[in-house]
């Protein structure tokens, strides 16, 4: 709110003027005339009214120069940045940097991306303003993404949003540039370069809101720039930029955002180019008006986590520079086109007023509040142009050198590899008690593995290791930073979807797990091997752990809900735990050598070997105990480790409630035939944590300053959601536009319940009616919208389409697809409603997301699941039967 200002000086002067003025009337009546007193009092009265004049303007001057120097509102600032563990000299120089953050405005709130304990612990000392935010995507070695970074600022509540680099000093022109810069009607990205300081005499009050000298006294804002002037190196090809904009719904720019590392290179440079590139928002350069600075460190360590201080300089760099240039190539526009640096314009300012400065045309722009056509013409005569122009010389530098970067970086790139050798990879993930999680995979089962390595995530379980079948699974994983190995003696042309339960591409497959965990055994290491089709609700190591040494704790396949569980070929080699002892390694060699010549998967070979033929083996009901290596095979309880058929644990209503209620740890995605229904019952039943199309694992947690998990359910979630929550929710869209949202799969016989009369269909019902509408049984997705239709309308689209095809009968129709060949009745319900169209169901309450006047905004992609399109059949639920997985011996 705007102060009410007085000026008691200006009054008092013109309070003593109006005195003088009456005492020279009065001298002027005693010894003049009385015409010349009349001429000298019309004189003086003038002359008077004159002053009074100008000391009114002058008044009314000072008065709105103080008004508009104020603001009338303080915008709400977010700062985002991703420290390194405090420790040594970089936790240091981020504790200070981060204080001079908080120092220059109680407005200003930082929000820390970090899983590392020494963050919290940094952060708990300063309360409110300063959050730990863990929930977003780290490579195994710690390194935040950078795409997962700028997705989680959606969720906090801010009028600005900054990323900045944890050791850049902000000054106290930070906050006076962002205030002008929000009071514009436009929607902007602020960029601002730091400056490389290798002297700082300076220390920072205890309270953050002043800079000292070494004798105590204040340091004064000529200091400061002789400190700058010092150091004119501009940080411009490296990730020290900050990058700042208005937080509205209107993204930075069209398309994805690639996985980037962050702090590994182009990330920034990239996210200008394509801003500039789409034009939709206003983009500017305020490195002159925003002073910051970081300290010279040759050794650039600033970004490194616990795990990545551990490998050698050649180990950390290549391989992330390499991979941000690449994605930097496959993405966007920046390989193909080139980007106009020269048209970005420069905040800067000069006699205390913000101008936009145009090097390259030589054009000055004042700061105005208006839309973007300030941005269009020349407005200073030529002898103001070249005062201006003086105090912003050599901007022409920045565009060049900005302009290098990223083109220099998209050159030709040399190929994309791990410096890691297995031994390396393991001793850097691999747990206190020398334990790695295992996972095999190749690329058609990428979607799964990263759904996998997602809900691992979650549960903060990390030493996990990733062996890819093929080359194509090996970059993959490196982009998505896992870790990650070759296996050099890997099948070839594995089939894409024809590698399931009972194909010889299983079997060759299957043959290379149990070659790698043997391997990694005899390194010295304990093998979690599970299939990326294990749905982990906790983590399990602390269960399998009670089972001692010379003990293989399996999974077991058997479906029956009673008998034994250690039966012929019951023994599941795709979720099992092998310790590093003598016994296991020589009973592993036995199996890897069976299966080696045997024309089966190593399933059979796993049973036959260690529990003998036919069961030969067996002790009691759950365990086998192999003779030579006296190693002693135990079935795991099916209650906490269920398999694909036990119980029918898939086909129930809430999946993640009933495997809750049992206790599940893990539940295995097996017992089903091909990869497609895989991934269909899994995201149908709601067990799915990986977004496809941004690349990130799914976030489900939501609260204002940090993240609390959600419990799973089918209760409407409300629409102060963020825009990424309600992208992986089923979205309900009524006539007229209202929207219901559900986090998890629906059935469709909840809604029709819920609305009788109501059908629900696709939202390609208006185009295509016979293949969009659902049956009772089909469950909704996630991240997918869906219309609910009246009975009777849906009758009348149908009826209406059908005249484009050929009738069989009096009461059928043949609709020929791709893949099926469907009938479906037409019934001779009574259509007495309007036909209604998509117009009717379109959503206008999109604009509770949107910022009032502003253009252009675009509505982000919503998740969609890895599942075919392709009509769906109904018929009698599966059951299991003996024949369907069973593998008869030569």
């Amino acid at each position: 709110m705007t102060r009410n200002v007085t000026c008691p000086v200006d009054l008092a002067v013109s309070e003593e003027v109006r005195m003088i003025v009456v005492a020279f009337m009065r001298w002027q009546l005693l010894h003049f005339t009385p015409q010349v007193v009349l001429q000298l009092g019309l004189w003086s009265m003038w002359l008077s009214g004159f002053i009074l004049i100008g000391l009114s303007i002058y008044a009314t001057h000072k008065f709105s120069t103080f008004n508009k120097d104020e603001i009338k509102y303080h915008p709400k600032i977010a700062i985002f940045a991703a420290p390194a563990p405090f420790t040594g000299s970089a936790g240091f120089r981020q504790s200070l940097a981060i204080r001079s953050w908080l120092g220059l405005s109680p407005d200003i709130t930082v929000i820390l991306f970090s899983q590392h304990p020494s963050v919290a612990a940094f952060a708990a000392n300063f309360g409110s303003r300063l959050f730990v935010e863990p929930n977003i995507d780290f490579t195994f070695l710690g390194t935040p993404f950078f795409h997962s970074m700028v997705a989680r600022t959606q969720s906090f509540k801010s009028d600005i949003s900054v990323l900045i680099d944890p050791e850049t000093i902000l000054l106290p022109d930070f906050v006076s540039t962002l205030n002008y810069a929000y009071e514009s009607e436009n929607d902007w990205l602020l960029v601002a370069s730091s400056r490389n300081v290798s002297y700082f005499p300076f220390n920072l009050s205890d309270d953050g809101k002043y800079w000292l000298k070494k004798d105590g006294k204040m340091v004064t804002t000529q200091e400061f720039q002789e400190i700058l002037d010092q150091s004119p190196q501009w940080s411009l090809c490296e990730d020290r930029m900050l990058l700042a904009w208005n937080s509205v719904e209107l993204p930075l720019h069209n398309g994805v955002l690639p996985p980037f590392l962050y702090g590994k290179g182009i990330h920034n440079q990239w996210v200008i180019s394509e801003a500039l590139s789409c034009q939709q928002r206003f983009v500017f350069d305020a490195s002159w008006t925003i002073s910051s600075l970081f300290f010279n460190d040759p050794e650039n360590l600033s970004n490194q986590s616990g795990k990545e201080s551990q490998l050698s300089g050649a180990e950390r760099r290549s391989w992330e520079s390499v991979g941000n240039s690449r994605l930097g190539s496959l993405y966007g526009s920046s390989f193909f086109l080139e980007v106009n640096y020269s048209g970005l314009a420069n905040l800067v300012k000069c006699d205390r007023q913000y101008l936009f400065v145009n090097t390259t045309e030589k054009i000055v722009y004042p700061v105005t509040y208006e839309r973007l056509s300030f941005w269009k013409g020349q407005i200073f005569h030529s002898w103001r142009l070249k005062k201006l122009m003086a105090c912003v010389g050599g901007l022409k530098l920045l565009h060049r050198r900005l302009d290098c970067c990223l083109a220099d970086q998209l050159k030709a790139l040399p190929p994309l590899d791990f410096p890691f050798s297995l031994e390396s990879l393991l001793s850097v993930i691999a747990d206190k008690n020398k334990t790695v999680v295992l996972a095999v995979a190749g690329y058609s089962y990428r979607e799964m593995l990263m759904s996998w390595v997602c809900r691992l995530r979650r549960l903060r379980v990390t030493n996990f290791v990733v062996c890819a079948l093929d080359y194509e699974t090996y970059q993959f994983s490196i982009l998505q930073g896992l870790p990650v190995f070759n296996d050099p003696s890997a099948p070839s042309n594995i089939s894409f979807n024809d590698c399931h339960f009972g194909t010889k591409c299983f079997q060759r497959v299957t043959k290379a797990k149990s070659r790698m965990v043997l391997q990694i055994l005899k390194l010295g290491y304990n093998v979690l091997l599970s299939d990326v089709d294990v749905y982990w609700f906790k983590n399990p190591l602390p269960s399998l752990y009670t089972y001692g040494p010379f003990v293989l704790a399996a999974q077991s396949d058997e479906y029956k809900a009673t008998g034994a569980i250690n039966l012929p070929r019951r023994l599941n080699s795709g979720f099992y735990f092998a310790r590093s002892d003598s016994s296991t390694i020589a009973a592993m060699e036995k199996v890897v050598e069976h299966a080696a010549t045997s024309g089966l998967s190593e399933q059979p070979s796993f049973y036959d070997t260690l529990c003998g033929a036919g069961g030969s083996n067996r002790k009691g009901d759950d365990r086998c105990i192999e003779p030579e290596t006296n190693l002693t095979v135990h079935f795991l309880d099916r209650n906490l480790f269920p398999n694909g058929a036990y119980l029918g644990l898939w086909q129930k209503k809430n999946v993640r409630r009933d495997c809750a209620k049992k206790g599940c740890l893990v539940l295995h995605n097996n017992w089903i035939s091909g990869r497609l229904k895989k991934l269909e019952r899994q995201v149908l039943s709601g067990l799915w944590e990986y977004d496809t199309g941004t690349r990130m694992c799914m976030q489900r947690e939501k609260d204002k300053d940090s993240i609390r998990k959600k419990e799973s359910g089918e209760v409407p979630i409300t629409l102060d959601m963020t825009v990424q929550s309600r992208d992986v929710c089923v979205r309900i869209v009524h006539a007229g536009g209202q929207e219901e949202l559900y986090q998890n799969a629906v059935p469709v016989s909840q809604l029709m319940e819920k609305y009788p009369g109501m059908c629900v269909a696709r939202p390609e019902v208006f185009k295509n009616p016979l293949e969009s509408f659902l049956w009772p049984e089909d469950k909704l997705l996630p991240g997918q919208k869906y219309y609910m239709i009246p009975s009777t309308t849906a009758q009348k689209l149908k009826q209406k389409h059908l005249k484009k095809f050929k009738v069989q009968g009096p009461s059928e129709v043949v609709v020929d697809m791709s893949d099926a060949r469907i009938t479906w009745e037409v019934r001779g319900d009574r259509m007495d409603e309007s036909l209604r169209s998509a117009k009717d169901f379109y959503v206008s309450g999109e604009s509770w997301l949107k910022r009032p006047n502003k253009r252009g905004v675009r509505k982000k992609k919503a998740f969609v699941p890895p599942l075919p399109k392709r009509m769906m059949f109904h018929g009698y639920e599966w059951e299991p039967s003996l024949t369907s997985v069973l593998e008869l011996s030569p």
